[in-house]
């Protein structure tokens, strides 16, 4: 299959995004006196990145070489893998959840900040670490968009269509706000987009709001930290050195760089004054390196794949290509212009990556792959535009 223009520009955009993190991930982890080993290279977060950069390019190359229509139920729900996907996650995510109570598999899953969100998968010499919720929120958007195009009519049915399919995304969504709220919410906001376009009516979507609050609000005030860091978004003043910390340092560190930055590898909110600077805030320290013009060209980047995610949508043709493509641009849109607006303090402190750019292996992997989906989606809708241009000759 040929490639086509868009689906060319989509991987040079996602490969740019990716080249600026792992650059970024590797001046944010330098360390003043630290010494690198090679032989542990896999415990170094900027090495790992060097690694997973290759690594996702070819994970997207072999993505965009499948057909995206086998992701759907026209051939039954057995022989579709979304569906294992799925259930992989959920048992992965109550497998998790379950050592909160009771923490039988120490060492395969560790408390990392106080919370179990991680499998330490070991691999000889190395451990290799897994985020179920990451696998999850993929899982689910696949899900719907292969459920919203095989039932378009029994969607549109309350309890036979709407509920089931509303009882799958609740169920995983209480299995991940438990350790990951911000995740969760995520999870829950992809989902009921996705249920829009997908055709559901506007009156069955709007009924489990209310029960959807109840529960988010109830996890929100039973968490001490999560309620301090929504005091110190509103009044930073009075918390700005303990849970309002991290966003003075962010806005520090962007303001600091100015308009074209200190310079590559230059900055000093790295070397312990920004907390999470690899991951979470990684932004933030292209801001002071890069300046405004550095955060314009990610952001730039950004709005390029969104305008070309949103042409893949409306040149296909296929139903499932639509909602599934449109699943895969809201997912990346989304949790980008959230990681930013936490990052420029425009929302509250929470953990959610910047796609392709923060260090972590497993949203890079699983993002990657989606794009790879996303990626043939346009070279299967130009295909078929070329096929209906074509008219073969009278006889």
């Amino acid at each position: 299959m040929r490639n086509n223009p868009v689906s060319d520009s989509v991987a040079m955009v996602i490969i740019l995004l990716m080249a600026i993190g792992t650059v970024f991930v590797f001046s944010a982890s330098a360390s003043i006196g630290q010494e690198i080993d090679l032989t542990k290279f896999y415990e170094y977060a900027s090495l790992r990145q060097i690694l997973f950069f290759p690594l996702a390019c070819l994970i997207m190359y072999f993505f965009a070489c499948l057909d995206y229509r086998r992701l759907g139920l026209e051939r039954g729900w057995l022989k579709n893998p979304t569906i294992y996907f799925l259930i992989l996650s959920i048992l992965l995510l109550a497998l998790v959840l379950s050592q909160k109570v009771y923490p039988l598999l120490p060492r395969l899953i560790p408390p990392i900040n106080r919370h179990y969100r991680w499998l330490k998968i070991p691999l000889g010499p190395i451990s290799v670490s897994f985020q179920p919720s990451e696998l999850a929120k993929w899982a689910v958007i696949f899900f719907l968009a292969a459920v919203c195009d095989k039932y378009r009519e029994g969607m549109r049915l309350y309890w036979r269509g709407f509920v089931p399919v509303c009882a799958v995304v609740g169920l995983v969504v209480a299995l991940v706000i438990v350790e990951d709220f911000g995740t969760a919410v995520f999870i829950a906001l992809l989902a009921f987009l996705m249920l829009i376009i997908g055709g559901v009516k506007w009156w069955h979507i709007l009924t489990p709001l209310p029960f959807g609050a109840v529960a988010f609000s109830f996890m929100l005030i039973s968490s001490t930290s999560r309620m301090k860091r929504i005091a110190a978004f509103v009044n930073p003043e009075k918390w700005n050195d303990t849970a309002g910390y991290q966003a003075s340092q962010s806005l520090i560190a962007l303001g600091s760089g100015g308009l074209w930055g200190k310079g590559l590898g230059k900055g000093i909110c790295k070397y312990g004054h920004l907390p999470e600077d690899t991951t979470d805030f990684i932004f933030a320290i292209i801001g002071e390196e890069l300046g405004f013009v550095g955060n314009a060209a990610v952001i730039l980047l950004f709005m390029m794949f969104v305008a070309l995610g949103i042409l893949i949508v409306i040149r296909c043709r296929d139903p499932f290509g639509r909602l599934l493509a449109g699943g895969i641009v809201l997912a990346i849109a989304i949790q980008a212009a959230l990681n930013i607006g936490v990052v420029t303090v425009v929302l509250p402190t929470k953990g959610i990556p910047l796609p392709f750019v923060s260090a972590g292996g497993t949203s890079m992997l699983l993002s990657a792959a989606a794009v790879g989906v996303l990626i043939n989606i346009a070279r299967q809708s130009a295909a078929g535009e070329k096929d209906l241009q074509y008219e073969p000759p009278e006889s």
